[in-house]
This record gives structure tokens, sequence and C-alpha cells, in this order.
């Protein structure tokens, strides 16, 4: 469970990253790498997507074991 959760985390930063770069540059990282559009593109997109999830899913449990 803890490399699914260090998975998420690293997918979800990657994302916030992402998603930084877009609003201050205007610069999508992963469409520079993969190719805008593209199958490799999409699959990192729902990657992450699916990362935010999970960790939504563990968040009452991360906090109950941080605090």
């Amino acid at each position: 469970m803890k490399a699914a959760a260090a998975i998420a985390l690293i997918l979800v930063v990657v994302g916030a990253l992402n998603w930084g770069l877009v609003g201050a540059a205007n610069f999508d990282l992963v469409a520079a790498i993969f190719g805008a559009g593209s199958v490799l593109a999409k699959i990192v997109y729902v990657l992450v997507g699916i990362a935010g999830v999970a960790l939504a899913a563990m968040a009452p449990k991360l906090l109950k074991t941080a605090g």
C-alpha cells in the first residue's frame, strides 16, 4: 500500500506542477514531452486523475496518522 501511495503522490505532484506551468506560462510540459493530444499524453493525464482520486480516498487515513 505504501508503494501505491508513493506513486499516487508523485503523479499528483507531476500534475500540480504541470497545471502550475499552464497557469503561469501557458506551457503544458506533458504535451511538450509526449506530444499534444498523443496517446501517451492522454495516458499521463488519466494516471494523474486516478492518482488524485486515490489520494482523496486515502486522505482520511493519511490525515489521521499525521495528526
